[in-house]
């Protein structure tokens, strides 16, 4: 049994600093001032353990509240950014006899980004050069937003069609983008195929089995993730038809066909609010908890994201809470409720993005943003003509200040050249001009240009070190 002792003059965020540990009542009024972990002012704290079954005692001997600014918040977001997603990077520059180059022409130039940031993406992308064009211009990962999903692939039983998928998925490779698999199972018997509702217990549990077998063995290693059983936290209808280890089945079936994939849950109103009591919290990690318990290979986070009014402080603790879990935390369909003017969505999906990809636990963020006929599911970037609306140009400005973009500049007086980068591949390329007197005349000179072009990659580990010559 541990314990631990807060003494006074501690201000009340070093509870926060260990909030993971914690579920806390969360703030109902994002419009109020800032409070870390999403509690109303003058609130008490409401503290559960709930990550594991250590007991653990919190002592508090004195507490206050201490909140922040909207500024005060963003540059602790900069902050955060900076230490996750950049790091220090030094090029040595030197001749092939190993001589310092002072003076050096430097040009760096980031061409691919560490951190997936991408958008779904439906079958109008199919042959439409134009959304193609827009798309690779900016993201480098995808997911499909219905065409996997089993009711499109086997829309009458026995007739499996792969067609759709597959020509969206060549778009995907020949681009180097990476694509998420989603979904394998969907709980909720709204988006369940029709034919499966009224099947009897064995006659279900072969066609469960034919439709994994048969999606995970077509597309092996092609997908990076799956969301395998999709919002089990709000559904359940293969457990109530096939009993409490269905899902658990789900998920060994899956390891089993593709194991270099990263097997995910996926659900929504977890990250986004704190009143949908099915899906707190508390509730996605105790089911984690009982499949990993179960033997499942489990190794991925996938929230949703998709917002009506975003509460930054609520999201951290959340966040922080689920990081203690140390699995790769995934936003997964990124959106604002079309409820709120353009405009509107527009300033909400800026707040959540530059909560989620300051958060160093989260590794990747997908927009649920695919143009199809008709429009989008909550939020488009663009009209039908690409031309950006108020959301597309908000993704477009940070993707902007989330690149290292191109750099320029010479070398010091030991050869080097140093910036400060976001994760990524870069091509560097210097060049040195010198000159030499030729038979003592001053005014007869051999100028003699040297270039050479490298490329490196930034990783996400310490400060980087390039010599070049």
């Amino acid at each position: 049994m541990g314990e631990l002792l807060l003494f006074p003059p501690l201000l009340f965020s070093i509870l926060f600093f260990i909030s993971p540990l914690f579920h806390l009542m969360c703030k109902l009024q994002p419009e109020e001032p800032l409070y870390n972990g999403g509690m109303l002012k003058n609130q008490e704290p409401n503290v559960e353990q709930s990550l594991d079954s250590r007991d653990i005692n919190i002592a508090i001997a004195s507490a206050s509240l201490q909140p922040f600014s909207e500024e005060q918040w963003r540059l602790n977001q900069e902050t955060k950014i900076n230490e996750a997603r950049k790091r220090a990077v030094t090029i040595h520059v030197s001749d092939r006899q190993g001589l310092e180059l002072h003076g050096a022409a430097v040009r760096i130039e980031q061409v691919s980004k560490d951190f997936p940031f991408g958008s779904a993406i439906a079958k109008t992308i199919i042959g439409n050069e134009e959304y193609q064009k827009w798309f690779v211009a900016r993201f480098n990962a995808a997911v499909f937003e219905n065409e996997l999903k089993w009711d499109a692939t086997e829309h009458i039983q026995g007739q499996v069609n792969y067609t759709i998928p597959d020509q969206m998925l060549e778009f995907v490779r020949a681009n180097q983008i990476i694509a998420r698999g989603h979904n394998i199972f969907w709980e909720n018997p709204k988006y369940t195929p029709k034919w499966v509702l009224n099947l009897t217990h064995s006659d279900l549990e072969l066609a469960v089995s034919s439709r994994i077998q048969s999606l995970m063995n077509k597309y092996k290693r092609e997908f990076i993730h799956w969301d395998v059983s999709n919002e089990m936290l709000h559904f359940d209808f293969y457990e109530e038809r096939l009993g409490a280890d269905a899902t658990l089945k789900f998920f060994e079936t899956a390891h089993e066909a593709d194991p270099l994939a990263t097997l995910f849950m996926n659900e929504f109103n977890v990250v986004e609010t704190c009143e949908d009591v099915d899906s707190t919290v508390d509730a996605y990690v105790s089911r984690m908890r009982e499949l990993k318990l179960g033997g499942v290979s489990m190794d991925g986070i996938g929230l949703q994201g998709h917002f009506d009014v975003p509460n930054s402080p609520l999201m951290r603790g959340i966040l922080d809470k689920l990081a203690t879990l140390g699995l790769p935390i995934w936003l997964t369909e990124v959106d604002i409720s079309n409820k709120f003017s353009k405009e509107t969505q527009a300033i909400y999906l800026e707040q959540v993005l530059r909560e989620g990809f300051s958060h160093p636990a989260v590794n990747g963020i997908i927009l649920w943003t695919a143009l199809r006929q008709g429009g989008c599911y909550q939020m488009c970037l663009t009209d039908g003509d690409f031309n950006n609306l108020p959301a597309g140009d908000t993704v477009d400005k940070l993707l902007k200040e989330w690149q290292t973009g191109t750099l320029e500049g010479r070398t010091d007086e030991h050869g080097s050249y140093s910036f400060f980068g976001f994760l990524g591949e870069y091509v560097v390329t210097a060049s040195s001009h010198f000159s030499f007197a030729r038979n003592g005349s001053a005014d007869m000179k051999l100028v003699l240009l040297f270039t050479f072009h490298s490329s490196f990659k930034i990783n996400p580990s310490k400060n980087v070190g390039r010599k070049a010559d």
